[in-house]
């Protein structure tokens, strides 16, 4: 169930306590910045839901942007505009506002994702871009291995992609989104050839899926990581990620155009 955070965060997810580090480790990459960028195509006019600290933002466009966590608000750089609080499910814009809209890594957060998304449909001319994961596709990587619960969480709270895409409506392209090696945007699947970020403390609390399991069993699963890491075990399994240039996991970018 979700509920509604001391600082504003209207999901299950503590953003006072998980956002307090989050642009140091959660940095836009910027080839998933690109295609998120040809998505809107030639919008002049972005409205950015689930805005956070930024991430992903164009630099080139007049951008809008939407957050509810006064903490995610409090981060953003001041290059950045201001963002407005508010929820995806009652957007306080007229109908048509925008030429694009924008959602990264939020709609999972959402407490009622038909509505929000009813919401930037209503509001918007052009394409609506989700970026997103793949619920059955987040339990195939390696961490699963390691980190169970913490997967398993994560599948539990991403809708599925046939759920976005029926709620937009319209012509809708589902894209893989390839993982760079060095991706500066820490989720789980960005450390796939890195798994020694996955030891520090901040880089799980960036993860908010690592908050939905308890202290003793995150510690059990970090104890876990670091001794096959320590022995090679990892290593035997796992070596040629370290070298591979880009991952196909769970990422999907939802090009939703009316």
């Amino acid at each position: 169930m979700s509920i509604r955070q001391a600082d504003g965060s209207a999901g299950d997810a503590n953003y006072g306590l998980i956002g307090s580090g989050y642009t140091r480790y959660r940095q836009p990459d910027p080839a998933i910045a690109a295609m998120i960028l040809e998505a809107l195509g030639d919008a002049r006019t972005v409205l950015n839901v689930g805005a956070g600290a930024g991430s992903y933002e164009p630099l080139d466009r007049e951008v809008t942007a939407v957050e509810p966590s006064a903490t995610m608000r409090a981060q953003r750089p001041a290059h950045l505009s201001q963002a407005i609080e508010a929820v995806a499910e009652a957007l306080p814009f007229a109908d048509q506002t925008f030429d694009a809209a924008m959602a990264t890594s939020t709609v999972h957060q959402w407490p009622d994702l038909e509505a929000g998304l009813r919401e930037m449909r209503r509001v918007t001319r052009g394409p609506v871009v989700i970026f997103t994961s793949t619920p059955e596709e987040l339990q195939r990587f390696w961490l699963n291995d390691y980190a169970p619960g913490v997967l398993a969480a994560e599948a539990r709270r991403h809708p599925p992609i046939d759920r976005i895409t029926a709620a937009l409506g319209g012509a809708c392209e589902v894209l893989p989104v390839p993982i760079p090696l060095h991706c500066r945007d820490g989720f789980n699947e960005a450390y796939y050839g890195r798994p020694e970020m996955l030891l520090e403390d901040g880089a799980r609390l960036a993860c908010s899926s690592w908050n939905f399991v308890d202290e003793a069993t995150r510690d059990a699963y970090v104890a876990h990581l670091r001794r096959d890491l320590k022995t090679g075990a990892w290593d035997r399994a796992h070596k040629s990620l370290r070298t591979q240039p880009s991952f196909y996991g769970s990422l999907k970018l939802i090009v939703a155009r009316p």
